[in-house]
């Protein structure tokens, strides 16, 4: 009997637990998560980006009604201390095949080791923090091009459309926006006259305002997102500061009107490397609209491109997480935005990527030109 014991206990000790993303799901129980602010000050963005996700599912789905996709939020308020706790939820929930996100620099920074610890494929519609493709995660992916690509396209906007010759730089100390202001300065060099980091938060800008008042730059540009870039030029404008406002793709949404006010927001200049939505052919704008009632906003048809990478990848039998990393890495087809192919470190390769410049005229943000 203790040799029996024995014996059982030793056999016990050599079973093995699949390794992780090696377990296959059922199509009809699989999964796409969406990662991002779906609720907070950007909660605009992550909106957009649900949408373009619940449409491309919501069409995959209305052919085949007996064994639908369901697309799982997770809302990271923007916060990337919300982000580890996310991500270990995405882990965890064997059915979730691939993540749409996350959408911010700062959470990607602190979710994807995870997920790449879970081998769970990421195709973020909107990070564009370049380091985020220099980590050696196989897991990610993303629908746009980076601040390396961003930053450099802003400082020549900057330089040859505006012709900025006193430019004041301003950056939120997060991932994309203090990555994207470094580049900005690397372009433009010493017509930088100042630089200065703004943390989220600072209800009481006037000391900055007194700076950029003292400075009198042409030129103004801020590396952070809509709501403390519209509170800063609100107050900036109401100072008599007239500089020509720039800013990044974490800005393009009507929320930056919303905070600056419309007089203010005048001719700002917001860059981005995404498409504008209205010039996607075939019928996704109506059918957006139709489905949600308003026109398609910042990265919706990004995140409807991630999203129709993994419907592919399901269709396919890809039904594993490995299995559907391998998948996306390799994957080459037409989007709605751009020719979808990835490098090994899972940008999109060169030849897909254009930055675009917008303007604000009257009450909208409107496209104005690519960027050479």
């Amino acid at each position: 009997m203790l040799a029996l014991v024995a014996l059982l206990a030793a056999l016990a000790g050599c079973v093995s637990t699949p390794a992780a993303g090696t377990t296959a799901v059922a199509a009809c129980v699989a999964r796409i998560g969406v990662f991002g602010p779906l609720s907070g000050e950007s909660a605009n963005l992550g909106r957009n980006i649900g949408e373009g996700v619940r449409l491309a599912v919501g069409q995959h789905n209305r052919d085949r009604p007996d064994c639908p996709v369901r697309v799982v939020d997770f809302d990271s308020q923007g916060d990337p201390k919300r982000a580890p706790a996310l991500a270990q939820r995405v882990v965890a929930d064997q059915r979730i095949l691939g993540v749409v996100g996350p959408a911010f620099s700062g959470e990607s920074e602190a979710a994807n080791p995870l997920l790449e610890q879970g081998s769970v494929a990421t195709i973020s519609a909107s990070a564009t923090a370049a380091s985020l493709s220099e980590r050696g995660w196989s897991t990610f992916h993303r629908m746009l091009g980076s601040d390396d690509t961003q930053g450099p396209a802003a400082g020549r906007y900057i330089e040859n459309v505006l012709a900025g010759r006193k430019v004041f730089v301003i950056d939120d100390a997060g991932a994309y926006g203090q990555g994207l202001a470094n580049k900005v300065i690397e372009v433009l060099g010493d017509r930088v006259v100042q630089s200065i980091t703004l943390p989220p938060g600072s209800a009481d800008l006037r000391e900055v305002v007194g700076q950029l008042t003292a400075a009198e730059p042409d030129t103004i540009f801020y590396g952070g997102y809509y709501g403390e870039a519209g509170r800063l030029l609100r107050q900036a404008r109401a100072a008599g500061v007239t500089a020509t406002f720039v800013a990044g793709d974490g800005v393009k949404d009507d929320g930056f009107l919303a905070q600056a006010g419309y007089a203010a927001a005048q001719e700002a200049v917001i860059t981005c490397p995404c498409r504008p939505p209205e010039t996607v052919g075939g019928s996704f704008a109506r059918d957006y609209h139709d489905q949600f009632g308003r026109p398609p906003g910042t990265f919706s048809a990004e995140a409807y491109d991630a999203a129709t990478v993994f419907l592919r990848g399901i269709e396919a039998g890809q039904l594993s997480r490995r299995a559907m990393v391998r998948f996306v890495s390799s994957y080459e087809g037409p989007g709605l935005t751009t020719t979808v192919r990835f490098t090994p470190t899972g940008d999109l390769v060169d030849s897909s990527v254009t930055v675009w410049a917008y303007r604000v005229r009257g009450r909208a943000v409107v496209a104005d030109q690519p960027i050479p």
